[in-house]
């Protein structure tokens, strides 16, 4: 999520919705392991439930860590006129040309996955296992951040065109009702990124392209419904909770489909790019090494079953999709 959420906040809002935080960033982590060449994957599979579990630490860690937050998100209309194709694509010029003070306000998530690339490689290098494992996980959720509109924008709720809630709206309430029907495979052979900073510029010049239609179907859909069908209050804590309905969501993601499932993917096969290349720049570090076992025949075969289910989209109806598993097991997070 973006901007500041006390934790009883993100409680709700996943409770009530799910979210890129909850359900989508877990979702698209798994995909990407998925994707990883034959030398990773078995380290990678064998650690999936962890960087599933933990893609979420990055918006956790925003309830202790004031200086977390501006690594989400970049506003790109704080810095000028088609500041999505003029900004540096890198952290030193942009402090040159904006200050450090300036990013820190406005955010700098393209930055901030560059500087993470950089420190998972090092992992890589050492070959330090709980080091690799901490840094794909973070990566991953903030370069599935770059991949949201509302990430890209000051207008991060709708709250400056009287459309307040679209964040939760695009990011949390449609994905968790159309999970289901969302195509979750599409085939992505590992890309080395040359230019790492230029391949998430690119998704975040991507994501900000969106945003006409984002706020345009709100607008289309608001017209068809009355304000009694288009949101759900409800009294928590003694204070009025106001938030889009589920039938309103509903309408919405038919009017934006299939750009959100679309977001997903992208996001999924960059996180796979980004893992392979640290890894590559590393030296292609032996991962084998780091398993707790070698993998048995049957352990083979499960993790097959696994590929093939992901292949023919069918994670979810075979229950193997663990984003859903945690709401589960967490009564909905």
């Amino acid at each position: 999520m973006k901007r500041t959420l006390t934790v009883l906040g993100l409680v709700l809002l996943a409770v009530a919705a799910g979210s890129w935080g909850f359900l989508v960033h877990r979702t698209s982590t798994q995909l990407a392991v998925y994707q990883l060449p034959e030398p990773m994957q078995p380290f990678f599979a064998e650690n999936l439930d962890y960087l599933v579990r933990h893609s979420v630490r990055p918006d956790q860690r925003r309830n202790g860590d004031s200086t977390e937050g501006a690594k989400h998100y970049i506003d790109l209309e704080a810095f000028g006129a088609d500041a999505a194709t003029k900004m540096p694509l890198k952290w030193a010029p942009a402090v040159k040309r904006y200050s450090v003070d300036t990013l820190l306000k406005y955010g700098y998530v393209p930055y901030w996955v560059q500087t993470m690339k950089e420190r998972l490689t090092n992992a890589f290098r050492s070959g330090n296992k709980d080091s690799i494992l901490f840094y794909a996980a973070d990566i991953a959720h903030y370069i599935q951040d770059a991949h949201v509109p509302l990430h890209t924008t000051l207008n991060h709720d709708g709250q400056l065109t009287g459309q307040k809630g679209m964040h939760s709206l695009w990011e949390s309430a449609v994905p968790e009702i159309e999970l289901a029907g969302y195509q979750l495979y599409e085939q992505h052979a590992p890309v080395y990124l040359k230019k790492p900073e230029e391949a998430i510029w690119k998704a975040v010049r991507e994501a900000h392209t969106l945003l006409p239609q984002v706020f345009e179907q709100e607008r289309v859909v608001s017209k068809s419904l009355p304000d009694s069908a288009k949101y759900h209050i409800q009294m928590r804590n003694g204070r009025e909770s106001k938030r889009y309905s589920s039938a309103f969501a509903r309408a919405y993601g038919r009017n934006l489909s299939p750009t959100i499932n679309q977001q997903l993917l992208r996001a999924t096969h960059l996180v796979t790019d980004f893992w392979y290349t640290a890894w590559v720049d590393a030296g292609k570090p032996e991962l084998n090494r780091m398993l707790k076992a070698p993998l048995t025949e049957e352990q083979r075969a499960a993790w097959q079953r696994e590929q093939q289910s992901f292949r023919n989209n069918q994670l979810l109806p075979d229950k193997l999709l663990r984003a859903r598993q945690s709401q589960r097991d967490n009564g909905g997070e």
